[in-house]
């Protein structure tokens, strides 16, 4: 005859684990969960910032300073790259104004040569003949009649 099979029952639980019946007499134990504001969690941290730069070696001031340097650095970098585009277009607008100058010399330029060309004609048509012998006066060497007499 073979040997019957033994069950064991005991209320013994392996390690880590609760019977059954331990855990359905177990309540969960409840406790009152408080409404945190915005500004409590921000003071907290702040002390938690604040306790892990004391922890460090680098003080709180280092890393100020740091924070501010590179703060500055960046508005300075802002207002330098917004006065470069400023400049760039007033440079554009000056650059327009300076070509628009150097068409109005050229058209001037253009119908003063074509005036030029014009003139012996024109002069002609009022019966005006050249001049035969043109004559000059040299005035390097003039002095007033004022200045000479003292």
């Amino acid at each position: 005859m073979g040997s019957a099979a033994r069950s064991t029952r005991s209320n013994a639980a392996p390690a880590g684990r609760q019977s059954h019946e331990a855990r359905s007499t177990q309540r969960p134990q409840l406790h009152v969960v408080s409404n945190r504001s915005a500004n409590g969690s921000a003071k907290r941290g702040l002390a938690a910032f604040w306790a892990w730069t004391k922890s460090r070696s680098t003080p709180l001031v280092h890393i100020v300073v740091a924070v501010v340097f590179l703060g500055a650095c960046l508005l300075g970098a802002l207002l330098l790259r917004t006065q470069m585009s400023s400049n760039s277009f007033e440079a554009s607008r000056i650059e327009q104004h300076i070509t628009m100058l150097q068409q109005d010399v050229e058209d001037d330029q253009a119908r003063l040569a074509q005036l030029e060309a014009t003139l012996p004609e024109r002069a002609q048509k009022m019966n005006m003949e050249p001049a035969k012998g043109s004559l000059s006066i040299d005035l390097q060497g003039y002095q007033p009649a004022g200045e000479g007499a003292q």
